[in-house]
């Protein structure tokens, strides 16, 4: 896919991307034909749904309501990835052991051979902590305040929902470009942690509850993540970098 994309761009006038000129200030410096104009979002009052896979269960907004500012762990994982039951149950129970109210988005093919009466079984225990639906609106979670963290597979554009919206990661990248996105978050921008797998390939329960903790509890990676979220706001703002080249993008298309 990568080396059919580059010999496209050889063809290309300008290459555009939902990303923004602070994010990244060493690649566009590398590349300056790709026109950053993001973070992206097309509907900002949340009117409709936006980029839907699957119906969004509209509780969960309704859900986030009831709970204090600050406190909910969101766990999503996207479209494409997919977990063997050993490791969606270490997921289950660490979000369990945190205590920490969580919404979770399980679709139904998440995680092919998984026990329903075990998933049953835990969805009572967590009844009163916990929600599990199978899509959301995720643009409308992550700008909501009850939201503490985003346990995320650090696919780009829902690493760019959590930018703009202040929100810190934890990072569980499945494949592809979301180990690179993992090393912006966790080494670039410093606004996250990552999973760390044991020997069998594996993120137990507890590795799940400490990164949780450490990520919440970190008053310095959710500082950076709000200096972001401004530099974000700022690029997509009148007269800042983005909304500058989005206008490029206009001029040109109309030429």
């Amino acid at each position: 896919m990568v080396t059919r994309n580059n010999k496209l761009n050889d063809r290309a006038e300008m290459s555009v991307c939902n990303s923004f000129h602070a994010a990244e200030p060493g690649a566009f410096k590398l590349y300056p034909n790709i026109l950053p104009i993001g973070p992206l979002f097309a509907d900002g009052e949340f009117r409709k749904p936006v980029g839907s896979f699957l119906p969004e269960d509209e509780r969960c907004i309704k859900w986030l309501d009831t709970q204090h500012d600050g406190s909910v762990v969101y766990v999503a994982f996207g479209s494409m990835a997919i977990f063997d039951p050993r490791q969606f149950e270490e997921l289950a129970e660490g979000l369990e052991l945190t205590g920490r109210p969580f919404l979770w988005i399980v679709r139904p093919d998440f995680t092919p051979g998984l026990s329903k009466k075990w998933l049953n079984e835990f969805s009572q225990r967590v009844a009163g902590t916990g929600m599990i639906v199978s899509w959301c609106s995720q643009q409308q979670v992550l700008a909501h305040c009850a939201v503490a963290c985003f346990v995320s597979h650090c696919g780009w554009n829902s690493t760019m929902e959590g930018v703009r919206n202040g929100v810190p990661f934890l990072c569980w990248p499945y494949y592809c470009d979301q180990f690179l996105d993992r090393s912006y978050i966790t080494n670039v921008w410093r606004t996250g942690l990552a999973v760390s797998p044991n020997a069998e390939g594996v993120v137990t329960k507890e590795e799940v509850r400490s990164k949780v903790e450490q990520v919440v509890g970190n008053a310095e990676i959710k500082e950076r993540a709000m200096l972001l979220k401004d530099a974000a706001w700022r690029c997509v703002s009148h007269g800042g970098s983005s909304n500058e080249n989005f206008k490029k993008l206009v001029n040109l298309l109309s030429e």
